[in-house]
């Protein structure tokens, strides 16, 4: 790891920024990994400029793998990872002795945090989450991503997130209920180094001016293909404070981000869930010359007739 836990905070403050992108996992058909495929995604995502990947969780199909499956895909990307990206695991498991085991595995093999989901059984009131939380970062120097979302059931409250922010360990929140008030007021209420990580990449143009650092725990900016450019562009111009060349360049992305919202974000808005969504973005994937492969079952793949719309779109969009 790259800090020790008294300066986890300090360390994510300056170094978790840019884009932290939750990636597909590429699958064979009989349900192995496509270890090559993973592999050379890993190459194209450090060629794309991304600043860490964020693996294990529901995007990456991870909630869907038994243990030793899991393990290994951790192992994989870290060997062809070779320490060029920061690496971030996600935990979604209800039991917190689980969830050290698989902490404590990654932090050997050189991932530096976890983002973490509230319990989603058992484990509801403030306090008994509270205490989740407690235990295992007393047990784990992993900094830890708190995941604020509907779909663990419970959406962390306010009072709950400030006291969970006064963990030594705990170093921001992905506030990822799609509000984006909870979004300010949390940055105007919390303390000043727990980062408020909205995971929309269509506020990441204002973020640049309203002290947003990160694009976490999706991955917009992967799929955008060959349009990936105008996001480039618009953070630059942001970061210069050149604001209207910076709008214009965001706006030139809404047909895409149009797109990918309604097949793909507004599909787990309205299910809770992302297994209903994951089958549009892996024949996205393959349109764009990234390995996929089909989802995991039982979770169906969409037909292939329905990959060759989608691949249709993607180039008159001027994606793929």
């Amino acid at each position: 790891m790259d800090f020790t836990r008294n300066e986890a905070k300090a360390w994510a403050l300056e170094n978790v920024k840019g884009f932290y992108m939750c990636p597909l996992t590429p699958f064979n058909e009989d349900g192995t990994f496509d270890e090559e495929g993973i592999r050379s995604n890993i190459e194209a995502y450090i060629e794309m400029g991304l600043n860490a990947i964020v693996v294990g969780g529901f995007v990456s199909e991870c909630w869907n793998l038994n243990l030793g499956d899991w393990m290994r895909f951790h192992e994989i990307v870290a060997d062809q990872n070779k320490g060029r990206l920061d690496l971030w695991t996600i935990i979604l498991d209800p039991s917190v002795h689980q969830a050290l085991d698989k902490m404590h595995f990654v932090e050997k093999l050189g991932y530096n945090g976890a983002e973490v989901i509230n319990p989603i059984v058992q484990l509801r009131s403030d306090q008994e989450i509270f205490d989740y939380y407690k235990y295992m970062t007393d047990r784990s120097d992993l900094a830890i991503c708190l995941y604020r979302t509907p779909v663990s059931g419970k959406v962390l409250g306010f009072e709950l997130t400030a006291r969970l922010a006064e963990l030594e360990t705990v170093i921001g929140v992905k506030q990822g209920d799609l509000n984006r008030a909870v979004t300010m007021k949390m940055r105007r209420e919390m303390r000043d180094d727990f980062i408020i990580m909205d995971p929309s990449e269509y506020w990441y143009c204002e973020e640049q001016r309203e002290g947003g650092q990160v694009l976490w725990g999706e991955l917009s900016y992967i799929l955008y293909g060959k349009k990936r450019d105008l996001v480039n562009d618009y953070v630059r111009f942001g970061q210069a404070g050149e604001y209207e060349k910076s709008r214009a360049a965001w706006e030139a992305l809404a047909p895409v981000r149009n797109y990918y919202e309604d097949e793909f974000l507004w599909t787990i808005a309205a299910t809770a869930t992302y297994a209903s969504a994951l089958g549009t973005l892996k024949h996205w994937y393959e349109a764009i010359g990234l390995k996929a492969g089909p989802c995991l079952a039982p979770v169906a793949t969409p037909s292939a007739a329905r990959g060759e719309e989608i691949k249709a779109k993607l180039i008159e969009l001027g994606v793929a």
